[in-house]
């Protein structure tokens, strides 16, 4: 229906970032919003992005990733976004705001959501090219440019940002630094044990801390631009990059402009309504001061406002803002932080309950108060309980459970078992979604799935911390009303992992990105990608590192080789059975010294050499396909090793050549892609030197031919294997092993070990039995087909890099400088050979050679 223009009132929205966008989308669910024209003034040259995630541009997604504004929105709502028109001027007497190109607009109500800016230390050379800030995709961009040619980086700021700058710095190869004012990182969410332990794995991770120091002013060399950085205790920091990231303040300029009052610290001053002094304009995110004094800087407490402010406009009554929770939950550079409710115990008589293991990187402290009631806590190193604490710690309900019980180990694991809680626990911070409204979501609208319960109540939607207590809760209402629960792959994918594998096998779809539009939807995310990657590979579609496939793998997967703490890799060769040449033993033995490489037998009767930087990897991996060796995949969740003892041929004991069946499973099941990954084992007779029994596979001859277990596993959740069948001649066994591995890809869940697969199958050890041995499904040619597809497509990865100059280039510390050694990749001598430096010591980078205990090692004096 066209409006008669005289009766339109108008809504100006300046600023369309992530809040800016809430409010549209709130203020669109209101009937009273038909009545009104909305003009959104836009500084940015896009519309609204996930700016939490903005770290992710540096793994490969895209600015289309990060959209938040749904297509079609605005043309549905009528509204009208000018990008890169920001305004300038308000005129609260005559109601118009004016914009940077000269344009005039009217307004009825005024909502500002302009954000905040970084804030840059107003100290020398800030503005030398190679300074940056860290804050929009325009901001990544110019990040990006410049590391292409940096060796060292630094940041400056320890806070959630700035270690998110840290980390895409680090992954970009360039040694990095942090420079934290505080005495500890993270210092607002984190209490001194998890600053402390939070530093211990970044350090880990070969980024250097440097805490209790603040910026001095940025070194310039005769070009002018940045070579180093300048601290306030005195000291300098080489640097070709310096991203500031020490914080943000409120962007309140045109509300002081116009004479609207700004709090002390910056902000503009609202009620609990979102509106400022003139109630014809209102104020929310960043930008304002709510009535507690506060700034918010997180998106939840901006998403509450938005909410707010719409029902504001709208003139309808309901939930103030009168201050929000600051939970959050987040990985930095791989690391888990959490801290949620008053994480420093500032209630009187609070008291503390931790548990800190330095050797794991975990630390966990709960805060108790003097009612028994769980007031807050900080999680850093592992945060698997964070989902059930939360909503506790901010409903502040006395725990049914010992605290203690929460900290350790094993209670800890279980912690979302024996606490129940209520319906009014907040599950979703970002919007205020409770537990009661999660239920009421399943059981009268319907929603049979965390999607469709997202779309009921927007929750999950926001930072995604809430996803794992959000699916429970949905299975758990499901269940309860009898009804079978989502058993989709994720958000994007209705299917299961087994579904989907089916679908790529019968379509000969090739990309995850084919496959997302035919039958998924969204954009991917850090379940499905790398779940589709595997298939993918399982099927063999291509070299792993080749197009689209090498952007969805995980970070061993992208260099074909393990990632270590200090930031460097270890390469494993394959080594079948365990048998190996002296010739072999000396060209390993030869690559390990010149390039001055830790080496080390692993259980698997391989040698893994540690310690190699990322630019060194194809020089090593040349040497060792010269040999006649191949990857080992130890990155990969695929086949490891056919583990075995020398059998027959050696033993006394020994019934059957197990080292040469050994051999022969490895070689034929290698590079097999599956689940998770793969071990096996073959002792050569009941004695069982070679722990069959512990493997996912494992054959122990008999003096009739090989018995066949199945299912074992050690690790963390040990199972001892059942045995499928007994006495199979070597044909049979091999028939049966190819069936059983290829049943378990096709029907697996993802990351799911065989062990945990066989206990939940349908029917077991019976069931599977029928299926690989008496053909019961009818599928037992397409297994063999499918197998014999990997056997004769099989190609050594390392092999097929070293023949392809574009896969080559992934293969730099530094693209500007090939082969220069990445000095945050540091060595401390120890026991003949060189271990990763701990933090403190003074460590060495690799590059040139030094005897240390009679052994080659090549390393450089700091």
């Amino acid at each position: 229906m066209t409006l008669d223009d005289r009766t339109v009132r108008d809504l100006v929205l300046v600023g369309h970032g992530m809040v800016g966008q809430r409010f549209l989308e709130a203020w669109t669910e209101q009937s009273a919003a038909r009545g009104w024209r909305v003009t959104v003034l836009a500084e940015e040259p896009r519309p609204a992005y996930d700016r939490v995630h903005l770290s992710s541009l540096f793994d490969g997604s895209t600015a289309e990733d990060l959209a938040l504004c749904p297509s079609g929105f605005l043309a549905e709502h009528g509204i009208d976004l000018r990008l890169g028109d920001p305004a300038t001027a308000i005129d609260r007497a005559g109601r118009t705001v004016t914009t940077r190109s000269g344009a005039e607009v009217r307004y009825d109500v005024l909502v500002l959501a302009t954000g905040s800016v970084p804030f840059v230390p107003p100290v020398p050379g800030t503005d030398a090219p190679g300074c940056h800030v860290y804050r929009t995709i325009e901001d990544v961009d110019a990040i990006r440019a410049d590391a292409a040619t940096a060796g060292t980086g630094v940041v400056v700021g320890g806070g959630l940002l700035g270690l998110e700058a840290a980390g895409a710095l680090r992954a970009g190869g360039l040694a990095t630094h942090v420079v934290e004012f505080a005495p500890r990182l993270m210092a607002v969410q984190v209490d001194d044990g998890g600053g402390a332990a939070l530093r211990r794995k970044i350090e880990d991770l070969g980024v250097t801390v440097h805490t209790g120091a603040g910026a001095g002013g940025v070194l310039t060399g005769p070009d002018g631009r940045v070579r180093g950085l300048a601290l306030s205790d005195g000291r300098e920091l080489p640097a070709d990059l310096v991203v500031f990231s020490a914080g943000v303040r409120a962007r309140d300029q045109l509300a002081r402009d116009c004479g609207l009052p700004v709090g002390p610290r910056g902000g503009v001053v609202v009620d609990e309504r979102c509106r400022t002094e003139d109630p014809a304009v209102l104020a929310i995110g960043e930008c304002a001061q709510a009535v507690d004094g506060r700034v918010y800087g997180l998106v939840a407490p901006g998403y509450q406002m938005a909410e707010t402010a719409a029902r504001t406009v709208a003139g309808l009554d309901g939930a103030a803002f009168t201050g929000a929770d600051l939970s959050t939950k987040l990985k930095l550079l791989g690391v888990d932080v959490a801290s949620f409710g008053d994480p420093h115990g500032t209630a009187e008589g609070a008291l503390d309950v931790l548990y800190s293991d330095s050797r794991s990187g975990v630390y966990r402290k709960l805060v108790i108060g003097t009612d028994g009631a769980l007031l807050g806590g900080v999680l850093v190193g592992d945060t698997e309980g964070y989902g059930t604490l939360r909503p506790l710690a901010v409903g502040g309900k006395p725990l049914t459970v010992a605290p203690e019980q929460l900290v350790l180990p094993a209670g800890f694991a279980g912690a979302a078992g024996p606490v129940a809680l209520p319906d009014d626990a907040v599950l979703c911070s970002c919007h205020n979604v409770t537990q009661g409204a999660v239920r009421a979501a399943v059981r009268e609208q319907g929603a049979d799935s965390v999607a469709a319960v997202k779309k009921c109540t927007r929750a999950g939607t926001g930072c995604g911390s809430c996803l794992k207590q959000l699916g429970t809760v949905v299975t758990e209402e499901l269940e309860a009303a009898g009804v079978s629960a989502f058993k989709g792959l994720c958000e994007h994918f209705a299917h299961t992992r087994a579904e989907l594998y089916e679908i790529v096998r019968v379509t000969g779809v090739t990309t995850f990105t084919e496959l997302r539009d035919r039958h998924g939807s969204g954009e991917g995310c850090e379940i499905c990608k790398p779940t589709v990657a595997s298939i993918l590979a399982s099927l063999g579609n291509g070299h792993i590192l080749d197009g689209e496939q090498g952007a969805l793998q995980d970070s061993n997967d992208h260099f074909l080789a393990n990632l270590q703490r200090n930031g460097s890799y270890s390469v494993v060769p394959r080594v079948p059975g365990g048998e190996i040449t002296p010739e072999g033993l000396i060209t390993i033995g030869e690559i390990a010294r010149d390039h001055g490489l830790y080496t080390k037998i692993t259980g698997g009767q391989r040698i893994d050499m540690f310690g190699a930087t990322v630019d060194q990897l194809p020089a090593i991996w040349h040497r060792l396909v010269e040999a006649g060796f191949e990857s080992g995949h130890a990155y990969g969740k695929s086949l490891r090793t056919v583990k075995s003892c020398v059998g027959e041929t050696w033993c006394r004991y020994g019934v059957q050549d197990s080292t040469a069946l050994a051999i022969e499973l490895e070689l034929r099941y290698r590079g097999l892609r599956s689940p998770h990954k793969l071990k096996a084992a073959v002792s050569g007779c009941a004695r069982e030197c070679a722990e069959a029994q512990s493997k996912d596979f494992g054959i122990i001859a008999t003096s009739a031919g090989w018995n066949l277990y199945v299912g074992g596993n050690g690790g963390m959740t040990p199972r001892h294997a059942d045995l499928l069948a007994a006495d199979l001649d070597r044909e049979t066994l091999i028939r049966t092993i190819d069936r059983y591995l290829m049943f378990y890809i096709r029907t697996a869940d993802r990351l799911e070990r065989t062990s945990v697969w066989l206990e939940r199958l349908e029917g077991g050890l019976d069931h599977l039995r029928a299926v690989v041995l008496d053909d019961s499904l009818g599928i037992a040619a397409e297994l063999d087909d499918l197998m014999g597809r990997h056997i004769s497509g099989y190609q050594d990865e390392w092999a097929a890099t070293l023949a392809d100059p574009e896969r080559l280039r992934r293969f730099a510390s530094f693209v500007n400088a090939p082969g220069t050694p990445d000095p945050a990749v540091t060595f401390v001598p120890e026991r003949g050979q060189i271990r990763p430096a701990r933090p403190g010591e003074a460590g060495h980078t690799l590059n040139a050679p030094v005897l240390v205990a009679g052994a080659r090692l090549e390393v450089l004096t700091p």
